[in-house]
This record gives C-alpha cells, structure tokens and sequence, in this order.
C-alpha cells in the first residue's frame, strides 16, 4: 500500500506531493494577522510541523489613464523601515467581492473611480509562509476625486509612465511583489500581447 492510500488523499496527478493536517491550533490571533500552527504527515509518512500566517486576502489595481501614465502609491512600510512605490492596493473584507473591494480601496487611497475595470489573475505572493492571494484588477476610465485614508493610513499618489516604472524594477527602486507583478501584466495587457 501507498503512502497515498494510507494517508486517504482526494485523485489528483500531484496527490503523491500532498502533506496532510492531521490536526492544529492557532498560535497567534491578532487584530488583522493569525498564525495557525498544524501537524502534518508529509508524504512519506514522517509527522512534522507547518506554521502559516492567515490572511484575508487582498487586491491589487493597476489604475490607468487615457495617455497610458499609471497612477501610483508611495506609502512608509514598518517591518521594512522605508518608502516603497506600490500600487493602490487592500484587503478583501469578511463577505466582500474582490471586485467591491478593488473599487472601495482606489476610492479610499487615491480619490479616483473608474469605469472600466479587468480582472487580470490571482497571485500568491508567500506560498511558504501564508495562505494569502492578491486578486490584479486593470482600472481605466478614470475620474479624479477626493481620497479618504483609512485612520492611520499616510500615502502620496503619482502618476508615472510604464517605461519608468519598468526601469524602476530594473533598477531595484521598485521591489514589492505585487507592483513588480503588476509592472509586467501592464506592460503585455497595453500592448496587447495579453
């Protein structure tokens, strides 16, 4: 009998890869970010310990004007101690489509609506210590208006040209996942490549 068999795992081509919960708890519980603490069985057998951050998920907007310039975010980041150029971007709330979510946070951060918006992809941006997933909308059609940050929240928007921002990441001025990501679908999405 296969460690597969044993383990009781659901048909799938990878199922021989799978770690199995064999039971857990939550380590931490903070007001926005939990760490769960599981034991599993790894594939072959052996009983082990995993520990993830539990996130509600986020997205991601790629906000674009006529003349092709993007609209852009520099906004302080604690752990990392510095300023980094992101897009507009938050988490979904219990309940809440990515969608509302996308529109609610261009709105809140930067002022903006739009009245195009694409569903790009869906990334996950620490595979090995978190469960979360950022939803990439493109937003276009844009109307300036009045932002209203979340208490605690201080940011600058900007505008900037693809050609910057792709010679920003080249250059490591831009080194957040989900802009760097989101830098490269722009760049194919405008050119019609995808």
């Amino acid at each position: 009998m296969s460690i597969r068999d044993k383990l009781d795992l659901r048909p799938s081509e990878n199922g021989h890869l799978a770690e199995v919960r064999q039971g857990g708890s939550l380590a931490y519980d903070g007001d926005f970010l939990k760490v769960q603490q599981d034991q599993v069985l790894l594939p072959d057998g052996k009983p082990t310990i995993r520990e993830y951050i539990k996130h509600p998920g986020a997205v991601v907007i790629l906000p674009v004007f006529d003349d092709g310039s993007v609209l852009m975010e520099r906004q302080y980041r604690y752990p990392l101690d510095q300023v980094f150029i992101e897009f507009p971007a938050g988490k979904i709330d219990p309940g809440e489509e990515s969608l509302v979510t996308a529109k609610r946070e261009l709105l809140e951060e930067t002022g903006y609506t739009a009245t195009d918006w694409r569903y790009l992809c869906t990334i996950h941006n620490a595979i090995a210590y978190s469960d979360e997933h950022l939803d990439i909308f493109l937003a276009r059609g844009l109307s300036e208006g009045k932002a209203d940050l979340d208490e605690g929240e201080f940011l600058e928007t900007f505008k900037a040209p693809v050609s910057d921002l792709l010679a920003w990441v080249r250059n490591g001025k831009i080194t957040d996942v989900k802009t760097v990501i989101g830098i490269f679908w722009l760049e194919k999405v405008l050119a019609e490549k995808w």
